[in-house]
């Protein structure tokens, strides 16, 4: 599966994104800026998120950057306009998504990290379920060399993710680790050559939209990230209880028969998408 930015028509400012065999591809589109994040790009980026999830031709969402970087982070001048209180508050009192909103969807999210990325560009990363990474790409948190504090829930994603000695050496120290590192320490979880990034990501993401229940991935993803806060017992509980609610749904009996029909099987799009 191959999208690229040229068939892709604008979803946002700063975003482009397109649509094939039930992946949505965004893509973040500002290459002479290093696809900086400006605030309106940050909150279309969610709204196009939002609105993917929705849909119920899309079944995986891909993430990735147009040019050589994924997200350099905020864009400069978002960073220098901060300084003003006005700023501030717009920031926090009104970007109009909860900072957590990638996970509280019900469609998964594939980051195809085809160069750079840092700071807010690497909490996008983070939040995917799923991370492929360019061989040549360099990671950054950022923050603590900007005088900033761990953005958006990273201080909460990165010790889940890779441990908490790791996280808070990324955090604490800003600095850049190289591909070889971030697979190391099961920051993504595949590695390979740039130009082969996005192509396999999407392949991925189809492989998702083929052949995995809509329903299912979506109580998967929320029985994964709510289960980071819940005690065994609990979430063995929980499950039996959506097992029972699987077993006796439409979902399993097709995947059955397209089991002994030798086919694909028809999921059907995730009920209220």
């Amino acid at each position: 599966m191959r999208s690229s930015l040229q068939e892709a028509e604008p979803a946002g400012r700063g975003l482009r994104a397109a649509t094939h065999a039930g992946v949505r591809t965004i893509w973040f589109d500002r290459p002479d800026q290093r696809n900086a994040m400006t605030l309106d790009m940050f909150r279309d980026y969610y709204a196009a998120l939002q609105a993917a999830d929705v849909d119920p031709q899309v079944r995986a969402i891909v993430v990735t950057g147009a040019g050589d970087w994924f997200c350099v982070g905020a864009d400069p001048e978002a960073l220098h306009a901060l300084l003003d209180e006005r700023h501030r508050d717009l920031l926090v009192d009104e970007f109009g998504f909860a900072p957590h909103l990638p996970m509280t969807l019900g469609t998964p999210i594939v980051a195809a990290v085809n160069g750079g990325a840092a700071g807010l560009g690497l909490v996008h990363a983070l939040y995917a379920d799923v991370r492929f990474l360019s061989s040549q790409a360099r990671l950054a948190a950022a923050f603590s060399r900007l005088g900033l504090i761990a953005e958006y829930g990273s201080a909460w994603l990165l010790p889940r993710l890779v441990g908490v000695g790791n996280a808070l050496d990324l955090l604490v120290s800003g600095r850049k680790i190289d591909a070889a590192e971030a697979f190391r320490i099961g920051l993504v979880q595949r590695v390979l050559p740039r130009d082969e990034v996005l192509a396999e990501a999407q392949a991925y993401a189809a492989d998702l939209a083929a052949h995995c229940s809509p329903a299912s991935m979506a109580v998967i993803r929320r029985q994964v990230w709510s289960g980071l806060e819940t005690g065994a017992a609990e979430a063995a509980a929980d499950a039996n209880r959506l097992m029972a609610a699987s077993l006796a749904g439409a979902e399993f009996g097709e995947a059955l028969a397209s089991q002994v029909q030798g086919r694909a099987p028809r999921f059907a799009a995730r009920s209220g998408a």
